[in-house]
C-alpha cells in the first residue's frame, strides 16, 4: 500500500482536531478554575472587611450606650439639687450626702429637722 504524501488523510485531520480541541478545553478549564478561585478570594477578603467594619461600628455603639449611661447615673444625683424648694428633692440630696459620707450623722440629722419644720 501506498502512502499519500501531501495532506493528511480523515483520520489524520480528525487525530488533529481532537488533540487541538482537547488542548483548548484544558487552558479554558484551567483559566476559568484560576479566575473563579480569584473571585472566591477577593469575595472572602470583602466579607472579612465587612464582618471587621460591622465590629467597630458595635464598639462604638456600645462606647455611646455606656457614655449615655454614665451620664445619666451623674444626672440624678444632681437633678434633686436644682429642684429649688421641692422639699422631696431637698430630702433626697441630703439622703445622698449621707450615703456618701459628707454629712454625718448628727448633721443629717439636724438638717433634715430644719426641713421638716
Amino acid at each position: 500500500m501506498r502512502r499519500r504524501r501531501g495532506r493528511p488523510g480523515l483520520v489524520g485531520t480528525m487525530a488533529r482536531t481532537a488533540v487541538v480541541a482537547g488542548t483548548a478545553t484544558a487552558v479554558v478549564g484551567g483559566v476559568s478554575g484560576r479566575q473563579q478561585a480569584k473571585a472566591q478570594a477577593g469575595a472572602q477578603e470583602q466579607a472579612a472587611q465587612q464582618a471587621a467594619f460591622e465590629s467597630q461600628a458595635q464598639v462604638a455603639e456600645l462606647q455611646q450606650q455606656m457614655a449615655q449611661m454614665q451620664q445619666a447615673s451623674a444626672a440624678p444625683a444632681s437633678a434633686p439639687a436644682a429642684g429649688g424648694d421641692d422639699l422631696t428633692a431637698k430630702l433626697q440630696s441630703l439622703a445622698d450626702l449621707h450615703a456618701s459620707g459628707v454629712l454625718s450623722d448628727v448633721e443629717f440629722s439636724e438638717a433634715k429637722a430644719k426641713l421638716l419644720a
